[in-house]
């Protein structure tokens, strides 16, 4: 069956996570991905265990399925010409090395685009290729002087996001750049650089919270589980735990209330619009949680799902993938004997269904095949 990308070849030059993230989604739509790794180390996060699996990590893995691994020492000569052709040949470069470290080898963007003028070369950064092109990227550092833990946990203490979820969101939109400039040179015939950086990426995705910003001129704080602008949307203690509760409207907020055997509440003078409800926060809270106290969450859940109240039980990742297993979302897949088994890309396509998967490489699993093919043309 055919795929998205067939015949479009990546070679990824990327480490750590944001790179070969970008690289391993363009592998399962269908590209040709080569990783190239440092002779004997290989990626950083290789070694960024426990968990360790069979071959590696799990932090490797959750990035490098269905690569091939190719180990070339770029302070070589021989290895650098090898790259080199590399890059001539590919579709898209992806890279997130510090300034300067390629172009002093012959791989920057300017010297691959010589060589390779249809060449899509993505360039990942922590701040940008102007001020910050020096400073070090981090997903960690940047959450912190990004703002996005200022926003995060309870008032107390600015707390990072559970994942590397910078790496994540600035993943995707390096994918989304190489995919239209790729679109871009079926009309041009040429190929660009795509840049994108953690910073930028971070701010992007700050949605409601950055337009706020930017309409009050005010900087948003932690607020733990509440939401700034919508309430109730936040987590309540029911008689053995918490309940998330999401009243987007005034029609579920009523649905809630009635629900609790207080259906007054959606008619109270505080509580019977959302920007009221906002502004009696406490209020609210107090007057939802004495009723919620009776009876655990399950019950509540079952009785608010009924009604058309979006609510749920607070769980685990082991619960969060139950769940899209119950609701036929098949959300793991298999990538080969003795590899643990891999979240499924979240695209679903109809005609192109992604259903290549394959167990991320041992560390030059495939250097030989690969220098082959490089220096006599056979197909890796």
């Amino acid at each position: 069956m055919s795929a998205p990308l067939d015949g479009v070849l990546v070679a990824d030059l990327s480490r750590v996570l944001a790179g070969p993230l970008a690289a391993t989604m363009l592998a399962d739509l269908g590209a040709t991905v080569i990783k190239v790794e440092r002779p004997g180390v290989g990626d950083d996060t290789r070694q960024w265990g426990p968990p360790w699996t069979a071959t590696s990590s799990s932090y490797f893995e959750s990035a490098n399925r269905s690569k091939q691994s190719v180990e070339l020492d770029l302070d070589d000569a021989g290895d650098r010409r090898l790259a080199a052709e590399l890059t001539r040949r590919a579709d898209v470069v992806i890279e997130n090395h510090r300034a300067g470290a390629l172009e002093r080898r012959g791989l920057g963007y300017e010297q691959v685009a010589a060589r390779n003028p249809r060449v899509v070369y993505a360039s990942i950064s922590g701040f940008g290729s102007e001020g910050g092109r020096e400073l070090p990227g981090y997903d960690f550092l940047v959450q912190a002087v990004g703002g996005l833990m200022s926003i995060t946990g309870d008032p107390a203490e600015p707390t990072k996001v559970g994942v590397a979820l910078v790496d994540v969101l600035t993943a995707k939109d390096a994918t989304i750049g190489i995919l239209a400039a790729l679109r871009e040179r079926e009309t041009s015939g040429r190929g660009q650089r795509v840049e994108v950086n953690l910073l930028s990426s971070l701010l992007g995705s700050l949605a409601n919270q950055a337009s706020g910003f930017l309409t009050t001129g005010r900087a948003p704080v932690a607020m733990g589980n509440r939401h700034p602008s919508i309430a109730p949307y936040e987590t309540l203690a029911a008689a053995d735990g918490l309940v998330a509760v999401c009243c987007g409207n005034d029609g579920q907020f009523r649905r809630l209330a009635e629900v609790l055997g207080s259906p007054g509440l959606a008619d109270d003078p505080r509580f019977a619009t959302n920007p009221a409800r906002v502004e009696h926060r406490t209020a609210l809270v107090a007057a939802l949680e004495k009723e919620l106290g009776q009876a655990p969450v399950a019950h509540w859940v079952g009785l608010l799902r009924t009604a058309g109240v979006p609510a749920g039980a607070v769980g685990t990742v082991a619960d969060g993938f139950a769940l899209a297993d119950r609701l036929g979302l098949r959300p793991t897949v298999d990538v080969g004997p003795g590899a643990p088994p891999q979240v499924r890309n979240p695209i679903t396509l109809t005609r192109t269904p992604i259903s290549r998967y394959a167990a991320p490489p041992r560390l030059g699993e495939h250097t030989n095949d690969v220098r082959r093919w490089l220096t006599e043309g056979e197909a890796p």
